[in-house]
């Protein structure tokens, strides 16, 4: 089947999966993966299945981010990077993929996302999760506080990431805002999107890093080539 073939479905599966999500939502907990995703890799999958598994979360919902105000210099087209997202978790039913962040024209924010969620579904318990290193940052996102209180923060920590650093962070996070903040060490592998651009730059093997279909999508729109 052809790349685009492979899209298109994928797309299909998406929106059938977020229509039964939709009609069927009730007092879910869903957890929320945010990113630029550029690209997703088998590390973004491990931890958002193992925090579904480990915590018991309904759904996982992948959200791509359109412009996010914290990453400079170039991303790759936002469309592109939802179609990875697509095709990544096309086969498991328990992850969804919204495009509210990639339909906005102006900068996205985690707050106002988070608000639409609780505007559209007021009956779920909304679990954020990020990076332990995202948390340490938080205090210059937007609305800071407003965010603590319209989810509950799940700060993965990985290799490479200093787990004391993190952990000295959140206690003071949640006794400044009265967060919601659990800190979960993920056995997940040591990939970042940093590293598959690199390799991929170098024109070097990025098999097993990412999906295979990922991959030849890579491939065949060569992204990453020039960076």
């Amino acid at each position: 089947m052809s790349i685009g073939n492979l899209i298109k479905e994928a797309e299909i599966k998406n929106t059938i999966k977020l229509e039964k999500f939709k009609k069927d939502c009730k007092k879910n907990k869903i957890g929320i993966m945010g990113g630029t995703f550029d690209p997703i890799h088998y590390a973004h999958l491990a931890t958002a299945e193992f925090i579904r598994d480990k915590y018991k979360l309904d759904k996982i919902i992948f959200i791509p981010s359109g412009k996010p105000p914290h990453k400079l210099g170039n991303i790759t087209d936002k469309y592109d990077r939802y179609n990875m997202v697509n095709l990544a978790t096309s086969s498991n039913d328990d992850f969804l993929v919204w495009d509210i962040e990639i339909k906005r024209e102006e900068k996205t924010y985690t707050v106002d996302t988070l608000r639409y969620l609780k505007k559209a579904y007021n009956n779920i318990d909304i679990f954020f999760i990020t990076g332990a290193d995202a948390i340490c940052d938080i205090e210059t996102w937007k609305n800071v506080e407003e965010n603590f209180k319209l989810a509950t923060f799940i700060a993965a920590t990985r290799p490479g990431i200093s787990l004391l650093r993190a952990q000295e962070k959140i206690e003071k996070l949640k006794n400044k805002y009265n967060a919601k903040i659990i800190s979960v060490y993920v056995p997940s592998l040591d990939i970042s999107s940093t590293y598959i651009r690199g390799q991929l730059k170098e024109n070097k093997s990025i098999r097993y890093l990412v999906p295979e279909y990922v991959e030849n999508y890579i491939s065949r729109n060569s992204l990453y080539k020039n960076e």
